[in-house]
């Protein structure tokens, strides 16, 4: 047989009646005593929540303003900076490519190291309004070091198809062969070599003037950037 559902039923009887009324009177006191309470607690507690809420939005803007004045102080720093080749000689590899990431940006580019295992060529990568995307190679080696030709190679072969670099460049602290330079010229590899470097790092001149670097078309730029996008979102 099927189970009958329970329904509620009017109440009978003055018992019932007493005892309906007697529950209702409960569950209207018990919700008077919780507006209450609630007005007590905001009443009462609003200092404290203010407080946390204050404190809150002080230490926000106590980190923000750190922040800040590290950036500028970073800013003031790398726009006076200058790097001997001793120093550069004494860096190893990886400290050199945050060296060339800091003159970069002391030249006014917005620049980053990039170099790791399976860089593809591209230690250091740098956007400028005017000139457009920069990519650096560095090849850090001993005094009197030579850097040859198969490494302007791999550049060339990456810089553009993998990077979407406008300029390739690869920064030694030692030589370029004969070879690799004149390859260099002929493909457009820029090349910096201990006397360049010394020009641009110890001496102060922008990478751009060094290098006497041509300027980016505003439309070409945007086309690449956008042509950059595109192939990142798919």
């Amino acid at each position: 047989m099927a189970r009958r559902r329970g329904r509620l039923r009017r109440p009978r009887g003055t018992g019932e009646h007493v005892a309906a009324a007697v529950v209702a009177l409960a569950a209207v006191t018990l919700v008077v005593q919780m507006a209450l309470a609630a007005r007590h607690a905001v009443v009462y507690a609003w200092p404290l929540w203010a407080s946390l809420t204050a404190g809150g939005v002080g230490y926000w803007l106590w980190r923000a303003l750190r922040r800040a004045r590290t950036q500028r102080a970073r800013a003031a720093m790398l726009a006076v900076l200058r790097i001997t080749l001793d120093e550069v000689d004494a860096m190893s590899d990886q400290d050199f490519e945050f060296a060339l990431r800091d003159l970069l940006t002391r030249d006014g580019w917005a620049a980053r190291q990039v170099g790791q295992q399976g860089d593809q060529a591209a230690d250091v990568i740098g956007h400028h309004r005017q000139y457009g995307r920069i990519v650096l190679q560095a090849k850090h080696t001993k005094v009197g070091g030579k850097v040859g030709s198969p490494v302007m190679y791999q550049v060339k072969g990456t810089a553009g198809p993998v990077h979407g670099a406008d300029i390739a460049v690869v920064v030694t602290n030692g030589f370029f062969t004969r070879d690799a330079k004149a390859w260099g010229e002929r493909h457009q590899v820029h090349w910096v070599d201990r006397d360049r470097l010394r020009t641009w790092a110890e001496h102060g001149l922008p990478l751009n003037d060094l290098l006497r670097l041509p300027q980016q078309p505003a439309r070409r730029a945007s086309r690449r950037r956008a042509l950059r996008t595109t192939s990142t979102a798919a």
